[in-house]
């Protein structure tokens, strides 16, 4: 709510005299469903042709902790995105009473086992678990989400690496939509360390490193 009042406060003032002029362009309707069925298609068609090539089908492993709905229906959605490209996954699930080290070795054993390609530990986890350690055990190669520190790092750096879900959604509907991005203002709602900040980081990204970005100049909101 504070990032929506933000943005309505912005409304009042100089920011939003580009929606009353004449030179402004007309919206563009983003379909997050149509990019999504074509991005799918062409994760399906690189897997195929992995496994073709005489490789072992990648697999992806995730961890669930709790009972919490929304995190057992998000991970519902993965594995069935997974399924749905040809990557084999399983769910792994503990209950939210689980200590910190039970946590933690489980993830090691799953970061050395060559068996596993990508692992994700599905966020939030309960209150006596720190969510940052958990993060920063993943392997950066195996992470999926990319919080572990180095691939955060990397991403802040313009470097190649495992981006955040909803930050790369975003920046791939911008990116093949075709929108011009070189030098314009954007709003970023939200500055969480998840979605607002890596979104903003790729936003900005000036083109000129190993990734791509939007030559953007934006501004977060709180």
């Amino acid at each position: 709510m504070a990032a929506v009042r933000t943005l309505r406060k912005l409304c009042q003032h100089q920011v939003c005299k580009l929606h009353t002029s004449a030179s402004r362009q007309e919206a563009v309707v983003i379909s997050g469903k149509k990019l999504a069925r074509q991005i799918r298609e062409e994760a399906r068609a690189d897997v195929e042709k992995w496994v073709s090539a005489g490789h072992r089908r990648p697999h992806l492993s995730v961890v669930l902790v709790g009972e919490n709905p929304a995190s057992h229906s998000y991970v519902l959605n993965k594995t069935r995105a997974a399924a749905d490209v040809g990557i084999s996954s399983e769910t792994i699930l503990k209950h939210s009473d689980i200590s910190e080290e039970e946590l933690l070795d489980l993830i090691f054993k799953l970061n050395t086992d060559h068996r596993v390609d990508g692992l994700l530990v599905q966020l939030p986890l309960p209150d006596h678990i720190d969510e940052r350690t958990v993060c920063n055990a993943v392997s950066p190669t195996k992470d999926v989400d990319g919080f572990h520190v180095v691939n955060v790092g990397r991403m802040c750096l313009d470097q190649s690496t495992m981006l955040p879900a909803t930050p790369w959604g975003v920046w791939e509907m911008i990116k093949r939509t075709g929108i011009p991005t070189l030098g314009k203002n954007v709003v970023v709602a939200g500055r969480s360390k998840n979605v607002g900040m890596p979104i903003a980081m790729l936003l900005h990204t000036d083109g000129r490193h190993e990734r791509p970005g939007g030559k953007l100049l934006p501004s977060v909101c709180m």
